[in-house]
């Protein structure tokens, strides 16, 4: 059966990638090794089109092809992507239900950030009661050095790309202080320091193989007592930890 292409009712894309992508698309949906007429079929184009497309797929690793029998099939390029969104979609699943059950407990506002090319990239807001009013939106980019949750990704996120980030946020900053100490903390908090009047308190949540896989932070302004601050902490920590065990992570000693 054809892949058919999405109704026209959106926004403008590039059609070249569309098509590119339906290719792929049809590729692992045919389930196994296939010649190009059925590939073509699938994805609804000619032989020829198909070809081209799959020429593509083949230069950049998401497909290949067998040298005797000419049959196509998903490469390790795919097969990586499809994994990287599987493990996404599972760390999400728990930690939406972990986090957004901790905003309505503490009436804290909470944001998960994970670390995209341009620093920590906010993915998740979970309103807390006040909600917390502020520029900071899905898809903001926190300073690496002054956000709770940039501290909190230098203390735990993979070593040489953290110590390369650090030097280009503040060249001569001293990286290796300061991973020691948001370990030692096992969280990272900050007052003002992106936001006037916002408190933020930062802790990280592991994957599976003991890697950092995304940062909670609790927010909170003026209406909330400074002296609550250590419990949501506490709390914030315990929320982590628990997501953490449910990956089948551990928590760093």
């Amino acid at each position: 059966m054809a892949v058919s292409p999405k109704p026209t009712s959106r926004r403008r894309g590039i059609q070249s990638v569309e098509t590119g992508l339906r290719v792929l698309a049809a590729l692992g949906a045919c389930g196994g090794p296939v010649p190009l007429s059925t590939v073509a079929q699938a994805a609804g184009l000619s032989a020829s089109q198909a070809h081209r497309y799959l020429a593509s797929l083949l230069a950049t690793g998401m497909a290949k092809q067998d040298a005797s029998s000419g049959l196509y099939d998903l490469d390790s390029g795919a097969i990586r992507l499809g994994l990287n969104a599987l493990a996404r979609l599972d760390i999400f699943a728990r930690a939406d239900e972990a986090f957004a059950a901790f905003a309505r407990d503490s009436r804290r506002t909470v944001l998960l950030a994970v670390l995209g090319e341009a620093g920590p990239t906010v993915v998740r807001w979970f309103a807390g009661n006040p909600p917390v009013i502020t520029s900071l939106a899905l898809g903001s980019v926190l300073p690496l050095m002054h956000s709770a949750s940039g501290m909190v990704f230098l203390g735990w996120g993979d070593t040489p790309a953290m110590a390369a980030m650090a030097q280009a946020a503040k060249p001569g900053v001293d990286f290796a202080a300061i991973r020691a100490r948001v370990r030692a903390d096992g969280a990272a908090s900050v007052a003002g320091s992106v936001i006037p009047g916002l408190r933020a308190i930062a802790c990280p949540v592991f994957d599976l193989q003991g890697r950092l896989a995304l940062v909670a932070t609790a927010l909170a302004h003026e209406s909330f007592p400074p002296s609550e601050d250590g419990h949501i902490a506490t709390s914030l920590r315990k929320a982590c930890e628990q997501v953490t065990e449910a990956l089948g992570g551990h928590w760093p000693q």
